[in-house]
């Protein structure tokens, strides 16, 4: 029965409300941050009128253009079956592409994209928390010391709370952002109120003469201006969490106006006391509001970090499923929303990387460098993979995804390459990251490809395997036997062994192949291939979608639906275990060799994975070399 409307006004309020709660807690605290960056000393911008007025100016203007026409109008259509993230929008760009210099380029790009993602996840939780904490030295000086510890503490809690699942998390933590954006407002307000002439900086105008007088320091700004527009792939990410309606109404409605309004009273604040630029977000507030909103601000970078978290979970499984990285254990944490997850591993690799981070740079501003590389490279990627999207997936005509790509692009390299001269200053952490990641994926998907040509290699036509048999009957011993083995291979490994070494073969023997596609989800009804190979052979394909846990026991079960009856709690399953030993003559070069084998070592079982029944499991091992 299809949902009533009301029932959707219902259950679209409730989405609104944790969507604000995760989505947006990463854009929304960037006023913490953003104009005291922009009149950093090391730009050498003074806090004149023409000057405050420009840096609001690119700061509406970057909104305007970036989240609200590239990611709210445009790319959040790029929805692969609801799914958003660079994942989703890369297997969307090489759906149509079928040439391999092509789809290298864009895999490339996809997995860059991403790798610097994990980079954003890292820095986001860093130097919002760092900020907030950074507060108290405006109520009083004296607490510096205590700053560091405060961050620290926060942080681990953070992402010890993880487990509890984004629906819990969004739950808990959406009223209190909402308490946060009025504040915001509240804030602004009071502020625009001193000087309402502030207003005129909406003139695109001001944004002009901005460079036309600063010109060089002008430019370098651009790399403080874009700190304004953090959170915005994480928007994208997180649609699989909440879907498309409820980020746009929120953000048009609700997060937007408040940003607004706050920079506007941060301005207004610079304009009539210049020394204020040292935290004109605290300063904003009344003396006697400033130890609640600091509590405020610590418990809102808290919930910004769970933007770039709860993306950093989806983002892992669809690279699992499209099999970039090795398999891990993945926890399903709501029951009507199958695109939260929780990643333990990810989870603990996130927070040694980001107490690291907070240990190693020790303030917001030492940090600001490195954040804005990250998040340009990502917006970049973002638009060069929507293009693609665009011509081949929307139909657009050449000339208008032509303009797509030049009017976002251009944006995009603006604001890479203001950052890019701060690479030595800490840029230089989310490209270490984004390269080493970037080297694992890549390493993994050439070190499959060499295993698979390996086993492939040793393995034997299934048509002369089924002749052979025919000619020369193996004993069959009653009941059912299912062997894995990847699609890539004429035969499953084990099933050969299996003769070669017991001279039996089961009653009824199925070959069992697991299939990610490239949309996010796979409907029952399609979920089973099922073809008949003669002899009481079988060829199983299970379908599942890249956003999708694979529970191969369950999917089994819709066996006779399709024409097939099983008797599962009778049935065994064999799987092949290869241990990889290096080759005279390795596929792989010597580094990235030790660096797959580790890897593989270290996977995640696939009796786990699959979620196969461990009493009804069999592996055969067999050494490999690569």
């Amino acid at each position: 029965m299809k949902p009533t409307r009301e029932s959707k006004k219902t259950s679209l309020i409730p989405l609104c409300i944790s969507a604000i709660g995760v989505v947006y807690g990463d854009v929304g605290t960037s006023p913490l941050y953003t104009m005291k960056e922009i009149f950093n000393e090391s730009y050498g911008l003074t806090p004149d009128t023409g000057t405050v007025y420009g840096a609001i100016s690119l700061i509406f203007w970057s909104l305007i253009l970036v989240i609200c026409l590239k990611y709210i109008v445009f790319v959040m259509r790029a929805d692969n079956r609801g799914e958003g993230g660079i994942m989703a929008l890369m297997a969307l760009a090489l759906r149509n592409r079928h040439r391999s210099q092509q789809r290298a380029v864009i895999t490339t790009l996809g997995l860059f994209g991403a790798a610097l993602f994990y980079g954003d996840g890292i820095i986001t939780p860093a130097i919002s928390v760092l900020s907030a904490a950074e507060g108290l030295e405006v109520a009083a000086p004296a607490l510096h010391p205590y700053v560091l510890p405060l961050a620290v503490g926060v942080l681990t809690a953070l992402f010890l709370f993880q487990k509890k699942g984004t629906e819990r998390v969004g739950t808990f933590f959406g009223p209190v952002m909402m308490i946060w954006f009025l504040c915001l407002s509240l804030l602004g307000a009071r502020g625009l109120l001193e000087n309402p002439g502030v207003v005129e900086a909406l003139n695109p105008k001001f944004g002009f003469d901005f460079f036309l007088e600063n010109r060089w320091h002008g430019f370098l700004a651009l790399g403080a201006v874009v700190l304004a527009l953090t959170g915005a792939e994480a928007l994208y990410a997180d649609m699989g969490h909440f879907g498309r309606r409820p980020i746009q109404i929120t953000w048009l409605v609700f997060v937007m106006p408040a940003l607004l309004l706050n920079y506007l009273g941060q301005a207004a604040l610079i304009l009539k006391n210049p020394a204020a630029i040292k935290n004109p977000f605290f300063l904003l507030a009344p003396d006697w509001a400033l130890l609640p909103l600091i509590a405020l601000s610590t418990a809102a970078t808290v919930i910004a970090s769970q933007a770039v978290i709860s993306g950093a979970f989806s983002i892992t499984r669809q690279a699992v499923q499209l099999d970039y990285i090795p398999r891990q254990r993945f926890v399903h944490t709501s029951a009507s929303e199958m695109g939260q997850v929780y990643a333990p591993a990810v989870n603990k690799f996130l927070l040694i990387a980001v107490l690291g981070l907070v240990l190693s740079f020790q303030s917001s501003t030492e940090l600001a460098s490195a954040y804005g590389f990250a998040v340009t490279g990502t917006m970049a990627i973002d638009t060069s993979l929507a293009f693609i999207v665009a011509l081949d997936v929307w139909k657009w005509s050449t000339r208008i995804a032509g303009m797509f790509l030049a009017v976002f692009l251009s944006v995009d390299l603006a604001f890479l390459a203001a950052n890019a001269i701060k690479v030595l200053e800490g840029g230089w952490f989310p490209l270490l990251i984004g390269a080493f990641l970037f080297v694992l994926m890549t390493t993994w998907k050439k070190g499959r490809q060499a295993l698979i040509w390996h086993l492939q290699r040793n393995s034997v036509s299934l048509t002369q395997f089924l002749r052979d048999i025919q000619a020369s009957p193996v004993p069959r011993v009653p009941g059912t036997a299912i062997f894995l083995y990847s699609r890539h291979i004429s035969m499953p490994y084990a099933l050969l062994q299996n003769v070669e070494y017991n001279q039996i073969l089961h009653e009824r023997v199925i070959l069992l192949t697991v299939m990610t596609d490239d949309i996010p989800y796979v409907q029952a009804e399609e979920r089973l291939e099922i073809e008949d190979l003669g002899q009481n052979f079988f060829r199983i394909t299970v379908h599942f979608g890249f956003t999708q846990t694979p529970n191969v026991a369950h999917a089994l079960g819709l066996a006779s639906t399709f024409g097939l009856e099983l008797d599962l709690p009778r049935t065994l399953f064999y799987l092949g275990r290869e241990t990889l030993i290096p080759s005279d003559n390795p596929a792989l070069n010597a580094w990235q060799e030790r660096i797959f084998i580790f890897m593989f070592r270290n996977a995640s079982n696939p009796i786990t994975f699959f979620a196969i029944p461990t009493n009804r499991a069999v592996e055969i091992g067999t050494l490999v070399e690569i």
